[in-house]
């Protein structure tokens, strides 16, 4: 029974606990020294007294220690109260005193020393209540700590008692007797009730309540479910938007009507007036032990509906049935199972009789939860070798169903040995936290099916960001329920929870969740209205400024490093951390880092650099590393330039501040452009040097002033080689303007017969007959002497090749470059 009753504990402490705690932690932001006359320190030393011979006694039972350990955890949370005691008043005394520094060597004047008399013993006052506050805090955290630590060792000398084995057949007839006995009572109980005069006047006078609330309950136990289906199949059938939320809300109801059904069927038996202590305990527990099995039916459903539908886990539709039942198996064992254990509670079973009467339950127990781990395992492995996608969920389940085999296999064997509390301990949890991450999956399937429905989004629900940080969000809110389930006490929880919201102490600075609370406020109301000022920079004002774009994207970026610097700055005062008592761990931490992080640093501050001196702004054509392209960020570390083949090129701040940078539209975006020409030999430069600058002139990109000019390079190998070199108004244009110069000079030098030269070479054989073959050779030899380099007077310069063996050029060896 403590497997349910820690998972409804659970739920409890997740909604209720949080809202106590907080405002037990108001208490100390608005405590003064009313606080600390409240507490009455000599009912406290009683009770510290009382727990510490308690303590040494060694003999007061788990549920006395819980109960002490309560009071003292009462008396704690009264003290952490009372260390926040005048705080406002001992910080500005102590700001008076650090204002007076220390006593010089040679004294003080007399009104001085006495100011300081007089204030240190105000702080002195002051800090009583909050040292005697501290020390009994300190004792009652310590006593609590010692109760603590021996539960735990009595727990874990529990699972490891070796007890009677069930497999021992004189156990068989104890266990046997005590259950019989058990029943006996129980009917001996009604049988005395129902031959009471009292009883029986008693239950003809609530007979027509107790038949009409029993008829009514059976009626929600038998048709609430099929109410709910034909409801969900109406449902269905008008698809309207969002139909998988509102069919969950409509299956909400297959667990809630039933279970009404139930706690009225309880309710009616009560009203008879013939069930006695026992049956009354037994009746206490029914409504928790049927919503427990409607709960996992309706888990078994969500999780293995029912037609061809998909899904949550990859089971195939002929086989969901299966998965239904042993579902609902398991919860029904398990229910039946704290059923025994609360009637071994109720009849005062030996542990002969515990051993017994368990036994069976957890082996059927362990066999349908290793039937079900097969079959879950099975069907993944055959998604998997389908094609099917496998994801993480899947994964996890098959390992989760993999360990359950596991424990399947051991509980029993434990059992039968006699470690029954440590089986018990293995086997329930288990089915426990199967249920839980079932239970874990259905939710977040609804959190992805509430964002489909608000968002209207469709095939991306599954994988958008906001389901999936919700849904890890809801598998971190399990770890505490898990806890509970495997036996970690709520008490232990709640320790956990007054030690973080204590905080932690580095130095002489006490950190608490407040603190990171109010940082994290601050710093991104100074984070946020910082993005709010560069964005009215860069949008309203500076745009109707006379500085240019580079300089403006300096101003914005520099204000958000500034920004940031005192967000933090303003949110660490805030929250009121004194950092000078961990200076030095922090200088010695920055040393290291800055070795580690030179690069970094180097490249962050030539990045400062950049944004202050501005060699190379957004937008700047530049060079760099022998690569060409526009600045389109400059970031604390590195400058992203995107190149002319639409790719980017990250550059570190360093060497665009250390090394070799051509900046072509720095300041201005007038730049120089050359376009080199050959024409052939024998043509007229002066007419030449008059066509090309008529070209350069025309050209509309080409600025007047200083006017183009046409240089006469030189007598080149092929050509008269010349050069128009001609300021443009916007240098990125430059490949534009040379591409239409170049086709205007091809249009007037064809209009004005201008030949531009391409090389051309003639070949010469000395031998020609010998590509004919030796005999054949008729022409005759041509002697060396008689043949003479020919040139022709049209065209360009020929380059003679004279070649020595002709028959190399039949079998392939061809000199280089082009033959004629």
């Amino acid at each position: 029974m403590r497997f349910f009753l820690s998972l409804w504990l659970a739920l409890a402490l997740a909604f209720i606990a949080p809202a106590g705690l907080v405002g037990a932690q108001v208490a100390p932001l608005s405590a003064d020294s009313a606080t600390q006359s409240a507490i009455d320190y000599d009912s406290w030393q009683a009770t510290a007294t009382r727990a510490e011979a308690a303590l040494e006694a060694g003999k007061a039972s788990n549920g006395a220690l819980e109960t002490l350990r309560e009071e003292i955890a009462v008396w704690r949370d009264k003290f952490l109260a009372a260390q926040n005691t005048n705080k406002a008043r001992i910080d500005t005394i102590q700001s008076q005193i650090a204002t007076l520094g220390p006593v010089p060597e040679g004294g003080e004047a007399e009104d001085i020393a006495n100011r300081r008399a007089e204030l240190n013993a105000q702080l002195a006052r002051l800090q009583a209540p909050v040292l005697a506050a501290e020390e009994a805090h300190s004792r009652a955290a310590g006593l609590i700590a010692e109760i603590d630590r021996i539960i735990r060792d009595r727990q874990a000398e529990a699972l490891v008692s070796l007890g009677p084995s069930p497999l021992n057949p004189a156990n068989w007839a104890v266990g046997l007797e005590e259950l019989l006995n058990s029943f006996d009572m129980l009917w001996s109980e009604t049988s005395r009730n129902w031959q009471n005069d009292v009883r029986q006047a008693e239950f003809r006078q609530n007979a027509p309540v107790a038949f009409g609330i029993a008829l009514l309950g059976l009626l929600l136990i038998l048709r609430g479910r099929k109410w709910f289906d034909r409801l969900a199949t109406r449902v269905r059938r008008m698809s309207p938007r969002g139909v998988e939320v509102w069919h969950f809300l409509i299956s909400l109801g297959k667990v809630l009507i039933p279970w009404v059904g139930i706690l009225f069927v309880a309710q009616a038996i009560i009203e008879t007036g013939f069930i006695g202590l026992r049956g009354s305990t037994l009746l206490n527990y029914l409504p928790i032990w049927g919503l427990s099995v409607l709960v996992v039916r309706w888990l078994a459903d969500r999780l293995f509906p029912e037609g061809n539908g998909p899904a949550l886990l990859l089971v195939e539709p002929s086989h969901r049935a299966e998965a239904r039942y042993y579902a609902t198996g398991l919860a029904l064992l398990t229910m039946l199972a704290t059923v025994a254990n609360v009637l071994s509670e109720v009849g005062n079973f030996s542990p002969e009789a515990e051993a017994v009467i368990g036994f069976p339950i957890v082996c059927v127990v362990s066999l349908l939860l290793f039937r079900m781990g097969q079959f879950i395992s099975r069907q993944i492995a055959l998604a998997q070798s389908g094609d099917a996608e496998v994801g993480y969920r899947h994964r996890v389940t098959r390992l989760a169903f993999r360990a359950a085999q596991l424990v399947a296999v051991v509980g029993p064997l434990m059992w039968a040995v006699g470690y029954r509390n440590a089986a018990s301990a293995l086997v329930y949890p288990t089915v426990m936290t199967l249920i839980l991450l079932g239970l874990v999956v259905v939710l977040q399937k609804l959190v992805s099916d509430i964002y489909r429905l608000v968002t209207r989004a469709e095939d991306e629900a599954q994988e958008a960001l906001i389901p999936v940080l919700i849904g890890f969000l809801l598998t971190l809110a399990t770890l505490p329920l898990l806890a509970l389930i495997w036996g970690v006490r709520a008490a232990e929880l709640l320790e956990i929870w007054t030690r973080f919201r204590a905080g932690f102490t580095i130095g002489d600075t006490t950190i608490s969740p407040t603190d990171f609370i109010m940082f994290a406020v601050v710093f991104s109301l100074g984070y946020m209205l910082t993005r709010v000022i560069q964005g009215a920079l860069r949008s309203s004002i500076l745009p109707k400024t006379k500085i240019d774009a580079g300089g403006q994207t300096a101003i914005v970026s520099g204000l958000g490093y500034v920004g940031v610097v005192l967000s933090a700055i303003v949110a660490i005062t805030s929250a009121g951390l004194d950092l000078s008592s961990i200076a030095i761990v922090a200088g010695a931490l920055s040393v290291g880092i800055g070795f580690g992080l030179q690069n970094i640093v180097s490249n962050f501050v030539s990045g400062i650099i950049l944004l202050i001196e501005r060699p190379v702004a957004e937008g700047d054509w530049i060079e760099v590393g022998g690569k060409m392209g526009y600045v389109r960020d400059i970031s604390v570390r590195s400058t992203r330039i995107e190149t002319f083949d639409r790719t980017d090129l990250i550059v570190p701040n360093a060497d665009l501040v250390s090394g070799t940078v051509t900046n072509y539209t720095r300041g201005n975006t007038i730049g120089r452009v050359i376009v080199p020409v050959g024409v052939a030999y024998g043509s007229d430069t002066r007419k030449i040097e008059t066509v090309l600058r008529e070209i350069a002139e025309a050209h509309p990109m080409i600025v007047l002033n200083p006017p183009p000019s046409v240089i006469f390079q030189g007598f080149g190998a092929d050509s008269l080689n010349f050069e128009i070199r001609a300021i443009l108004r916007d240098v990125n244009w430059s490949l534009s303007v040379k591409s239409d110069l170049n086709h205007e000079i091809a249009r007037r030098f064809g209009e004005e017969g201008i030949e531009i030269p391409f090389a051309q070479r003639d070949i010469w054989l000395r031998n020609p007959e010998a590509l004919t073959g030796a005999g054949k050779a008729t022409a005759p030899v041509v002697p060396a002497e008689e043949a003479s380099l020919r040139r022709d007077e049209t065209v360009s310069p020929f380059r003679d090749l004279e070649v020595d063996d002709p028959a190399s050029l039949a079998a392939g060896d061809a000199p280089e470059g082009d033959s004629k």
